[in-house]
């Protein structure tokens, strides 16, 4: 019997000029979207396994007994992290910083839909900001997070914009293990494994973890978690 891949047709619900510089542009395909930067796939809302992975793992290795969580969250995308996080008892508040002003917009609209339009819950706060100033700004604040989920690049070593890389240095990490509440976790995705990255955070955290999640057809995704002690 023969068969046929059937393929979605595609359709381009809006084309933005992004804060990067480039071309960003919202798809619909069959009941899905997706999101591409200058032609280079971003995410899509097929899944999201491996994004509420790495919030799930935050929260699970948080101190037994906390609750009232502070969750801070690097990068809005389709918002399946900040939902997981809000689906949590646990949660009290959900922070997003998200680069992109249209992608924050279209959550409003179709893309809302895939995350049941996280930011419209009071306990999310939605910030358009550069995810690096906003933290560099956060640490004269005296707001602490019980974990911070950074989602906002492809990994350590394929980010979206040059000054994302101060994240994945010594002096990124050492600013946000200190945004980090006592027995905090620190958590970033990766579309693969970085060894110097990894070897970079055991320098600095006592207790580090790498969680490998199954990608259909390719190599798993990785969840870095770290925390102090």
């Amino acid at each position: 019997m023969e068969t046929r891949q059937v393929q979605e047709e595609k359709e381009t619900l809006a084309r933005v000029k992004g804060e990067t510089g480039g071309d960003l542009v919202l798809l619909r395909v069959g009941a899905h979207y997706e999101i591409y930067s200058n032609g280079v796939f971003l995410m899509d809302t097929r899944d999201g396994t491996s994004e509420r992975e790495m919030v799930r793992a935050s929260l699970a290795a948080l101190p037994r007994g906390r609750s009232r969580a502070r969750v801070l969250i690097g990068g809005l995308g389709v918002g399946f992290s900040a939902r997981e996080a809000l689906e949590d008892p646990r949660v009290s508040l959900v922070e997003v910083v998200e680069l992109e002003p249209q992608v924050i917009a279209w959550h409003d609209g179709e893309l809302g839909e895939a995350a049941e339009y996280v930011h419209r819950d009071p306990r999310c706060r939605v910030h358009n900001a550069d995810i690096v100033a906003w933290t560099e700004a956060a640490a004269t604040r005296p707001q602490r997070y019980d974990a911070i989920c950074l989602d906002t690049d492809n990994g350590p070593d394929w980010t979206v914009t040059e000054a994302n890389d101060r994240l994945y240095q010594a002096a990124g990490l050492d600013l946000l293990k200190g945004l980090l509440a006592p027995g905090g976790v620190l958590a970033f995705w990766s579309a693969n494994a970085v060894a110097s990255f990894e070897a970079l955070l055991r320098e600095r955290f006592a207790h580090v973890d790498v969680v490998e999640v199954p990608v259909a057809l390719d190599i798993p995704d990785i969840v870095y978690l770290a925390r102090a002690a």
